[in-house]
């Protein structure tokens, strides 16, 4: 890690000091889970990338990235090579709407050296002082677009969101360094905050601001940040893309439309079941998740390769 202008790029999480001697901070490195391109390519962090702010700390992408399992995009113009995406892994001090400082650290999530990279982190927290550090990402559900998004929260600090449903008391899940960073941070006496948002089994692998809304949301509900640029955006993408799941749905097949029929009674059925709090369904009840990818993918497949429609660009 090097502090910024002395060295090569780090990577990111968000951290919140109210009053304090360090800002708010925000994590959002790409998760290791199936939903995770739903609030990553829509993640709050994107939408506040053009306030004003200062790098105060990068990681060396070098060291942490392994480009041939996610090789940087290239520009190849006419007869030579034109430009080159380097990762940026960054810590970054931005300032919300009222002019409270927020730390916000983003970028690809280390491929290697999870352990060096989580300790840099925790360095970082207890060199600003930072008071609460928040890291967000999507899971994928068997829950359908039409109803609210649902969260998980967890860490040290779930008091800062309303009660949520529990979903299960325990499970052995792929890791991450988003993950391991809450942990290694948590187990230091240090406050924590993350937040899981629940996004359909059949937009996991497409935009889905719907639950990037509800995440930015309940960060600033939990940190008094204020973010309405933020917000007013992910509005807007998220009822452009209601709009287009909306449209696919009317030209899709009768299994496609079954699939969301049944999965919207299903959930009205758990939500107003006394007694039960898991939203969770049977295994007999609900289709499977690849059943669901598989319908999906098929019509979105059948999309690209044909007609483009109205609302193919934005939130799609």
């Amino acid at each position: 890690m090097d502090r910024a202008g002395e060295g090569d790029p780090p990577s990111g999480s968000a951290t919140d000091g109210h009053g304090g001697d360090a800002p708010a901070g925000a994590n959002g490195p790409d998760p290791a889970d199936a939903a995770g391109d739903s609030t990553e390519r829509d993640r709050p962090a994107d939408a506040e990338q053009r306030l004003p702010g200062a790098v105060v700390a990068r990681f060396d992408h070098d060291r942490l990235v392994d480009y041939r399992a996610r090789r940087p995009a290239m520009v190849f113009r006419r007869d030579s090579w034109a430009s080159y995406e380097q990762p940026q892994l960054e810590l970054r001090l931005l300032q919300d709407a009222t002019g409270q400082p927020f730390l916000l650290l983003s970028g690809p999530e280390p491929d290697v050296e999870w352990d060096s990279f989580t300790a840099a982190v925790r360095q970082i927290v207890e060199r600003l002082g930072v008071r609460l550090a928040m890291t967000f990402h999507g899971i994928p559900m068997g829950v359908p677009h039409t109803r609210p998004v649902g969260l998980t929260p967890h860490g040290n600090r779930v008091d800062l969101v309303p009660t949520q449903p529990g979903l299960f008391t325990e499970a052995q899940v792929p890791g991450s360094a988003a993950a391991l960073t809450e942990f290694r941070l948590g187990s230091a006496g240090h406050d924590v905050l993350g937040i899981a948002a629940h996004v359909p089994h059949y937009l996991a692998r497409s935009r889905y601001p719907d639950a990037t809304l509800v995440v930015l949301e309940t960060i600033t509900a939990a940190t008094g940040l204020v973010l309405p640029r933020a917000a007013h955006a992910l509005r807007a993408a998220a009822g452009a893309t209601q709009d287009e799941i909306e449209r696919e749905i009317a030209q899709g097949d009768a299994e496609l439309v079954a699939v969301v029929r049944g999965l919207e009674q299903q959930y009205d059925a758990v939500a107003g079941a006394e007694g039960r709090r898991s939203l969770m369904a049977e295994p007999s009840e609900l289709p499977s998740a690849e059943e669901l990818g598989a319908v999906f993918e098929r019509f979105l497949a059948e999309r690209d390769d044909g007609e483009e429609g109205p609302g193919d660009h934005p939130g799609s």
